[in-house]
């Protein structure tokens, strides 16, 4: 006889990858330039979902990246990247999908979510900023634990 699986096959796959929104402010160039004191950055990352075709099992994520740079407490720079991707995802049980979607989704959206980032800190004069690895499964468990607020997350 034979074996007949009933579980549906899994399907995860990027269908679309695109920059949603964007930003970048300097609002103390050229001054800030010719300061000496270090530089701090301030990084918060945020995460949205939303279902974009439920029958075909697209759904839209979008990381936001906002980088605030301050040198002594004046704003060297701020910039706000929301990089989004549609993503096919079939097969996966409800109950696993929102981990799906803030887990696995913002680890492929991350290192081009870095890459804008770096090219408009750089293009704004200043130098290569550089997004750390991001440990998402770390900030969902803390989400889930009532730790952050949706959306927020420090980083």
């Amino acid at each position: 006889m034979a074996d007949q699986n009933t579980d549906p096959e899994i399907v995860f796959s990027l269908e679309k990858i695109y920059v949603k929104d964007i930003s970048f402010e300097a609002p103390h160039v050229p001054a800030v330039f010719l300061e000496k004191a270090a530089m701090e950055v301030d990084m918060q990352l945020g995460i949205e979902h939303s279902s974009v075709n439920p029958a075909e099992g697209l759904h839209e994520v979008v990381l936001a990246v906002t980088v605030t740079a301050r040198m002594d407490k004046r704003t060297a720079f701020l910039t706000e990247t929301k990089q989004a991707g549609v993503f096919r995802i079939t097969g996966v049980p409800d109950s696993e999908l929102e981990k799906v979607l803030e887990i696995a989704c913002p680890n492929i959206l991350l290192p081009f979510a870095r890459e804008v980032v770096n090219d408009l800190v750089s293009k704004g004069g200043f130098p290569q900023l550089l997004i750390n690895p991001v440990n998402f499964e770390m900030l969902y468990q803390q989400k889930q634990d009532g730790e952050i607020q949706d959306g927020q997350s420090a980083h």
